[in-house]
């Protein structure tokens, strides 16, 4: 069974904004961006109550802004899914879960070292040049689920 349900449609603009936010990072790097992306979507909890599908998730506004640099920026747009990508995409979808974004909700590249929390949550690892963060222990039970 899927981590959240999805369509076809879902898994295209999945797999651009994981291409958009992480190509630079390979596969493994989309993959940890996409987990962060179903992890919003399962979570119902603090900035992301109520998200429910993948498009409520990318195209979420926060503070006047999109949550995802690609969407500010157009990037997300600027590229078709490849068939590779798709791919990533349905993995994330269904089953991909692996540290340090397996429980991740926000990710960013600070063009530094990582500090130890962002805005309150703790540091779960770094990815090449991401740093992953996941939520303070019992404030966000969704995130854990399947």
């Amino acid at each position: 069974m899927a981590r959240v349900k999805y369509t076809d449609s879902d898994v295209s603009l999945m797999a651009r904004m994981m291409r958009a936010e992480a190509e630079g990072e390979g596969q493994l790097g989309m993959l940890m961006v996409g987990n962060v992306i179903v992890n919003r979507a399962k979570a119902n909890c603090l900035d992301f109550v109520d998200l429910r599908t993948i498009p409520q998730v990318i195209y979420q506004v926060q503070g006047g802004n999109y949550s995802f640099e690609a969407v500010q920026k157009g990037n997300v747009f600027y590229n078709r899914a490849r068939e590779i990508d798709k791919r990533l995409a349905k993995r994330n979808l269904d089953t991909w879960r692996e540290h340090p974004s397996k429980y991740a909700l926000w990710y960013f590249n600070p063009y530094a070292p990582c500090p130890p929390t962002w805005y309150g949550q703790p540091f779960t690892g770094q990815y090449k040049k991401h740093c992953f963060y996941e939520p303070l222990a019992n404030t966000c039970e969704g995130v854990y689920l399947g």
